[in-house]
């Protein structure tokens, strides 16, 4: 028998956090259909914290690798509020990952593989996606990452 998707992110000691509300005139999620456009998510962890700061300027790879890992863990979240129940999944469509980076970092997709591995571990082949990787001048509240998200539901 297979784990639940929930079982897999206990395993690895995840738990969804609330989601976070919109800081200004969006909405985290929009469904239509069975897809849902899920909004921009930052690094921001349970506790309020924001990983910071660019890539190739004092933030490393693995720093920026866990804040796209984060930001998996928020697109589940916000996906978990919108349709109830993560097994509702069909699979996760395309990822757009921003990477707030010197005009001279050429690693974005190293740093994006942190939100993609976390996605593929914890749903499988439903978590495989197209990507795009984006090297970006500035995020809001200075966020070393932000990645948005189109997933499929039941």
């Amino acid at each position: 028998m297979s784990q639940t998707i929930e079982q897999k992110l206990a395993d690895l000691g995840i738990t969804l956090p609330t989601p976070t509300a919109p800081l200004a005139n969006y909405v985290p999620v929009v469904r239509t259909g069975n897809l849902l456009f899920v909004s921009g998510q930052v690094s921001i962890d349970g506790a309020g914290k924001i990983t910071t700061g660019k890539l190739g300027g004092g933030v490393e790879i693995e720093t920026g690798r866990a804040a796209a890992r984060q930001c998996a863990i928020n697109i589940l979240a916000q996906v978990k509020a919108a349709v109830g129940d993560l097994e509702k999944v069909v699979r996760v469509v395309k990822l757009v990952g921003f990477v707030n980076s010197t005009p001279d970092f050429v690693d974005q997709p190293k740093v994006m593989n942190g939100c993609s591995d976390l996605l593929v571990e914890v749903l499988g082949d439903r978590g495989r996606h197209a990507r795009s990787a984006v090297g970006i001048a500035a995020l809001p509240f200075d966020a070393a990452v932000e990645v948005e998200a189109v997933v499929e539901v039941a």
